[in-house]
């Protein structure tokens, strides 16, 4: 906006103008110091560019002073090491319930409670539309931790070795930014705590509770071993996998092993099974829609010189398209109940559909993904924003996304003090906790850019 035909006014009328020009001026000098960063944010690796407002980069920089305040620091270090001691798997996660709701009380925020028996869903803002989802996982893993340090789990046989004590961290610290600037949140933030992403349930439970109920559009975080602190990484499109589970009992005739001919063999019929499974990848999908079958388990037999009566096979299977994904179910099921009928047997085929559900893949949205790149950029720097490779673990996150927009992304937290730092699910699983601050400022970020403007679009260069 230009400002000089007004310096041709008489001085007395510049006086009595002041007071309405001033927001003007700030407006100008906020846009011209962060110039820079506002054309590197705008343009997109893919063509896409966003019209930033001058309005929201300036409430970035108060976001990310926010994160970073000593006491903010040391606030969430403390919170996540108060989780970290005291793991709980999933649908046990009380304690750590019961701390998200002492953090949110102290802050004035409302919340549901409880849902899908743990979960719980706090509001920040306006109460009216537009609504704007965040997420974080809690549970943690029957896994006993090896990591000798001062704030080692504290029960046995758990630990959080994927991260999500740090995901509930980074997300109540976003509630506390959020809630410092609610004033100015033209709209509804829904903070979502879901148990249970382990076993794949938690979000679908949490679904059903209601928690997407008018919300437009989601975003979420996960903490990256193999990314730098500070790294931003996803994709749009096909960013992690579907994932499903299936375990088949193959049935014949056990008898001795010396006269076959008397016996059903189901040990030759699940062989059979598990050679042909293979040939599903090699020989039936397209070479360039990435899919995986792998068998895990095999159970059958105690003697060496018996027969058994029956078989059990089991293991997974992904793919990126929804379409690819559930088409490889079927032809799991055909290829094992078929071997198995080749070889006079039957097969019980069972695909957890209930205590372990088939994950579909999780698909970012185009839309939201750019929105997420262009306020991350904005916190990390265009530096530290990575388009990540698509990856064949899973997230039940997706199942939020199956029902609306939403984006996902990697946040690098590669401790450089440890020598070989181990991925998730490792007893020696370690976080640099130097990126629990940038986690917030995104989440805070992304909520404040999309209440700014739910409904803009990209445009093609």
């Amino acid at each position: 906006m230009e400002l000089y035909p007004y310096l041709s006014y008489p001085p007395i009328l510049l006086l009595l103008l002041l007071p309405a020009l001033w927001p003007l001026l700030l407006l100008a000098s906020g846009t011209s110091i962060l110039l820079d960063q506002t054309e590197t944010s705008n343009s997109s690796e893919n063509g896409i560019f966003w019209s930033s407002t001058s309005e929201e980069l300036p409430v970035n920089e108060e976001i990310l002073r926010l994160a970073n305040l000593p006491d903010a620091v040391k606030w969430i270090k403390d919170i996540r090491r108060e989780i970290h001691e005291y793991p709980e798997l999933a649908y046990e996660e009380f304690r750590t319930s019961s701390l998200i709701r002492r953090e949110l009380d102290k802050m004035d925020v409302p919340y549901r409670w409880p849902l899908a028996g743990t979960g719980v869903v706090a509001f920040i803002g306006s109460g009216s539309p537009p609504f704007v989802a965040l997420r974080a996982d809690m549970d943690a893993l029957p896994i006993q931790e090896l990591v000798e340090w001062e704030h080692k789990s504290k029960v046995a046989g758990k630990m959080h070795a994927c991260g999500h004590d740090a995901h509930v961290t980074m997300l109540l610290a976003a509630a506390r930014i959020l809630q410092q600037i609610r004033s100015s949140l033209q709209g509804t933030v829904v903070l979502i705590f879901q148990p249970a992403e382990e076993l794949g349930t938690g979000a679908r439970n949490m679904i059903k509770e209601g928690v997407l109920d008018n919300v437009e559009a989601i975003f979420g975080i996960h903490l990256a071993f193999h990314y730098p602190t500070g790294v931003v990484a996803s994709k749009p499109g096909d960013f992690l996998a579907g994932c499903g589970h299936f375990r088949a009992k193959i049935s014949g005739k056990g008898g001795h092993a010396a006269i076959p001919q008397s016996s059903i063999d189901p040990v030759l019929a699940a062989s059979s099974a598990v050679i042909s499974l293979q040939q599903l990848v090699s020989r039936e999908a397209d070479p360039l829609d990435s899919q995986v079958v792998s068998v895990s388990i095999i159970n059958g037999g105690s003697a060496y010189n018996i027969i058994p009566d029956s078989v059990t096979i089991g293991g997974t299977f992904r793919a990126f398209r929804k379409k690819s994904f559930y088409a490889l179910r079927q032809r799991v099921e055909e290829v094992i109940t078929g071997q198995a009928a080749v070889h006079r047997c039957t097969a019980e085929l069972d695909f957890f559909d209930e205590e372990r559900p088939m994950i579909p893949p999780t698909v970012n949205d185009e839309r939201i993904y750019e929105r997420v790149r262009r306020v991350s950029v904005s916190i990390v720097g265009e530096k530290n924003s990575r388009r990540a490779q698509p990856v064949m673990g899973s997230e039940d996150y997706a199942f939020y996304m199956d029902r609306i927009p939403g984006t996902f992304i990697f946040l690098g937290s590669k401790n450089e003090k440890v020598e070989k730092p181990q991925p998730p699910h490792s007893p020696y699983f370690t976080i640099d906790e130097d990126a629990l601050p940038v986690g917030a400022a995104i989440h805070a970020a992304f909520a404040y850019s999309y209440l700014m403007n739910p409904t803009a679009t990209d445009s093609a260069n």
